[in-house]
């Protein structure tokens, strides 16, 4: 048997034990004690528009209180599909709120993959973007969903874009019309109508379902990973331990990934809520828009993907941009070229470590040390409490010499309860 633990402790981050303490909390607690401790603190900033923490929270209750008024009642399931805008924190804080189990879709899904994961995850309820609606009225009633609550991109812009931005979407044909009627509800409506009075339940971090997140489908048919609260909340504090020079209430978050995608859900979602840091949304990703969008709002962690740091040290405008606020970058979603950390460290100053993760665990499992020994193409160290090791591929159970191939098993507080109403494949 390999002696795995003794390997990495060798070059295991000196700042941090193997084990930790996590706070037994359900997952919207994070947002509620940085709002009580940096209520006027910038939380998000989107196209130029901020909501403090207290501003955030208060909405995210309005919210809660409308679900509930809706009839959304603890393990309903609520689906949301939008992009990265304010609303979509809001929806998915103001679900769990609310006692609901978040569902999220990707706003590119065509009709057949929409109506598969809403008949899967019984979902009653979805929070869409206007320019999506049409695609999910198409299986509405095939799909059992009862009620959309629908919003627009221009519901969170700042003055004058939100009085621009219907002007340039009619002019290229992109504004439409949702149909009202029974079971219809406008975002910015609820808002308004519904206190800041949200339900209170009872919460089990441990076996409370937050989130249905849908594997890709890679091997078979799309399944919901059951995230916990408690799954949810460890991988947010395994992340943050990861990086030394946190500090709460300073850290500025750039969110380019797709908050439906359960890595920007932990590694800026959950994590600006954990340390108070401020998320910087963007709801696509333009090169142009995310050098702008360093230069101008400065954030210090920036999360991503190697095609993104491949566009960013290959744009030829790249010298114009100061980059130099950058700290950390975790990598994920494919192997990291060397080429390309060395040259996006020369440009920011900063640290940029690949590390590796799945849905099923929340989804951070392993990650080069932000400051210690890195290894090229290598996924790097298991988080705090993760146990993982390699077995044949012929039993999955025996383990296998060190520098043999076999599959990665692991273990750890973050993975998942098992998934969605498939007990025989989890």
């Amino acid at each position: 048997m390999a002696d795995y633990e003794k390997l990495w402790g060798a070059n295991y981050p000196e700042h941090l034990k193997r084990r930790l303490e996590y706070p037994d909390v359900p997952v919207f607690k994070l947002l509620e004690k940085s709002a009580e401790r940096f209520p006027d603190n910038p939380a998000t900033i989107f196209m130029g528009g901020r909501l403090t923490f207290k501003q955030l929270l208060d909405k995210v209750y309005r919210f809660a209180a409308a679900l509930a008024a809706l009839g959304v009642k603890k393990g309903d399931r609520v689906a949301i599909m939008l992009p990265n805008c304010p609303q979509a924190v809001i929806a998915y804080y103001g679900a769990l709120k609310a006692g609901a189990t978040v569902v999220e879709f990707n706003p590119l899904y065509v009709e057949r993959e929409i109506e598969y994961q809403i008949k899967d995850s019984g979902s009653k309820v979805m929070v869409a973007l206007d320019l999506l609606v049409g695609r999910i009225m198409k299986v509405r009633e095939s799909a059992g969903l009862e009620k959309v609550i629908w919003t627009s991109i221009k519901d969170f812009l700042p003055f004058p874009l939100n009085i621009l931005y219907p002007i340039k979407a009619r002019r290229e044909g992109q504004l439409v019309e949702v149909p009202t009627g029974p079971g219809n509800y406008q975002f910015v409506d609820l808002l308004k109508k519904h206190p800041a009075d949200p339900p209170e339940h009872e919460f089990d971090p441990s076996e409370d379902v937050a989130c249905l997140q849908y594997t890709g489908g890679t091997t078979g048919v799309s399944k919901g990973c059951m995230l916990t609260h408690r799954n949810l909340v460890v991988n947010a504090v395994q992340v943050r331990s990861w990086m030394p020079d946190i500090e709460d209430g300073r850290e500025r978050i750039l969110t380019v990934l797709p908050l439906f995608h359960s890595y920007a859900m932990t590694t800026c979602m959950n994590l600006a809520a954990l340390c108070a840091g401020t998320m910087i949304l963007l709801p696509r990703f333009i090169i142009e828009d995310v050098l702008k969008a360093i230069d101008k709002y400065r954030p210090t962690l920036f999360p991503g993907a190697p095609t993104i740091y491949v566009a960013i040290i290959n744009h030829p405008d790249v010298q114009k941009y100061d980059l130099k606020s950058i700290k950390a970058c975790i990598s994920g979603s494919a192997p990291l070229p060397v080429e390309v950390q060395k040259r996006f460290e020369e440009l920011t100053g900063g640290r940029l470590v690949e590390g590796y993760g799945l849905s099923e665990a929340s989804p951070v499992t392993h990650c080069n040390p932000v400051y210690g020994l890195r290894k090229v193409g290598c996924i790097g160290l298991p988080f705090p409490d993760t146990v993982s090791k390699i077995v044949d591929l012929e039993t999955g159970e025996k383990e296998v010499p060190i520098g043999e191939t076999g599959e990665l098993v692991l273990k750890g507080p973050q993975v998942m309860k098992g998934y969605w109403n498939r007990p025989d494949e989890t």
